[in-house]
């Protein structure tokens, strides 16, 4: 394949790079920083905004699919931001793959798009998107998803994938923030209950957009649809958190805060935080709360039997593979 990854010098983006080039597919790479290891992999990358047409226009040129991988994240920010980074730029990717005669496009989306602050248990791509978004990530992620399936046609096929919970060996989101609150004697787990996750090792969450590619240039059985992804492996939020802790070699956390407690603090500091306009983001908002404190497991018989997808490394070796990297760290 001629591959274009938007955001190839991020987690998941370089992990898909990695995995393109070891099919020895031809990759380039659209990214708003510089990310000299992509050069030395022999990637062509490319400086660009996304939000800007011009720019993605020029690098979707003479490839024949995009993964469409960038995206602005976290749960705090000006709406201004998110839309730019998550609706424009996708809207920007699509028509450049139009413009382009690009044949195919895989998006990289989220469980967050359909969570409406309930436990989600064995769930499957049936359920609604939620219409109870708890911020601009959720929303404008969800806009976005509608836009990519909403563009599949014959010319242009498109997928979206949702894995959960991204980690592994080099994360800049989940790990370092379990581990430094943890540091900080600031780690606590919301609510009493053993509410299960999802989560996705790295390397399960890049060949699953591989396969996603390959089904799309097959027998296209995934065009116009939406998959979860994940270890399918869930575990309580407790265990998944101190196998983490366990990894960097610090101690489990055993420290509980009321689920209703951690709720109320949240939606007292977004409107202290949207008052004073303070940009950093809050310890603690309703969102985070509620994603603490219920259940996200999904039923991955879709991705199973469209992508014949199955997971690559277990979380077992995911956290061995961690913790081997966290000692080597400096």
């Amino acid at each position: 394949m001629k591959a274009l990854v938007t955001g190839g010098g991020g987690f998941l983006g370089s992990a898909i790079v990695k995995a393109l080039l070891a099919r020895d597919d031809f990759v380039k790479a659209i990214q708003r920083g510089d990310y000299p290891f992509l050069k030395e992999w022999g990637v062509e990358t490319i400086k660009g905004d996304l939000s800007v047409a011009e720019d993605i226009n020029n690098a979707v040129k003479e490839c024949d699919i995009v993964f469409h991988v960038a995206a602005k994240a976290g749960v705090w920010g000006d709406y201004k931001d998110y839309y730019q980074s998550n609706v424009i730029a996708t809207k920007n990717v699509i028509d450049a793959c139009k413009k382009n005669n690009v044949s195919y496009l895989v998006y990289t989306s989220t469980p967050s798009v359909i969570f409406d602050g309930t436990d989600e248990e064995g769930i499957n791509e049936s359920v609604p998107y939620t219409k109870n978004c708890f911020n601009h990530y959720q929303k404008t992620k969800l806009e976005a998803e509608q836009l990519v399936l909403n563009a599949n046609s014959d010319e242009l096929k498109t997928v979206a994938l949702r894995p959960h919970l991204i980690w592994g060996p080099g994360d800049p989101h989940l790990i370092p923030r379990v581990i430094n609150r943890a540091k900080a004697g600031r780690l606590k787990l919301v609510g009493t209950k053993d509410n299960k996750v999802d989560s996705c090792y790295i390397d399960n969450a890049a060949h699953a957009h591989v396969l996603a590619a390959d089904c799309l240039k097959s027998d296209a059985r995934c065009a116009g649809k939406v998959y979860f992804v994940s270890n399918d492996e869930p575990l309580t939020m407790s265990d998944l958190i101190n196998k983490i802790l366990a990894a960097a070699r610090l101690p489990p956390v055993d420290k509980t805060v009321p689920e209703n407690l951690a709720y109320t603090v949240g939606f007292i500091l977004e409107k202290l935080y949207t008052l004073f306009n303070i940009k950093t983001e809050p310890i603690m908002t309703r969102f985070v709360a509620r994603q603490l404190s219920t259940s996200h497991w999904f039923d991955l018989s879709a991705a199973k039997q469209d992508l014949d997808y199955q997971p690559l490394v277990s979380i077992e070796e995911g956290m061995q593979r961690l913790q081997k990297s966290l000692s080597s760290d400096p």
